[in-house]
């Protein structure tokens, strides 16, 4: 029943191109997730931001200040890792991942602090200094471009 199709010439139907084209269209079935809701009710989603204060440089994570930490020894501990930051501030939470072949660091970390005052101390403290023969590289792990005033 649903192969089932009414055959009409188009000399039986009395209405305009446009007319036809119109119903052609609103007669074909359209599939998918959220095709009954219009348009803008599907794109006006509330996400969380932060506030943009229009200037360049470091920004702000939602749970707070990221510092990413490269060319790490693939044989330097967690502990000795976390320490060595902790110098710097109070280390929220430190991600160090390892290599699941092999048991060893990947050569980098992501380290989060509570303050931009403490990963900026960590950042001028850490980049260049020397951790188990390697010299580590240390920056922002999110920047923003500066807003400029020019308008096209």
């Amino acid at each position: 029943m649903a192969d089932d199709k009414l055959e009409l010439e188009e000399e039986d139907i009395d209405m305009e191109d446009d007319d036809l084209e119109e119903l052609r269209n609103k007669a074909t079935k359209k599939r998918g997730r959220g095709l009954d809701e219009p348009q803008t009710k599907r794109l006006a989603h509330n996400y969380d931001s932060l506030a943009d204060d229009g200037r360049g440089g470091p920004q702000r994570s939602v749970e707070g200040w990221i510092i990413f930490a490269s060319n790490i020894h693939e044989e330097t501990p967690e502990d000795d890792l976390r320490d060595k930051f902790a110098e710097y501030g109070n280390v929220k939470n430190l991600h160090f991942n390892l290599d699941r072949r092999t048991g060893y660091a990947k050569g980098y970390a992501i380290v989060q602090f509570e303050t931009e005052k403490e990963a900026e101390a960590a950042i001028k403290g850490l980049n260049g200094q020397e951790l188990n023969d390697q010299e580590l590289r240390v920056d922002w792990c999110f920047t923003r471009k500066a807003k400029s005033s020019k308008k096209r």
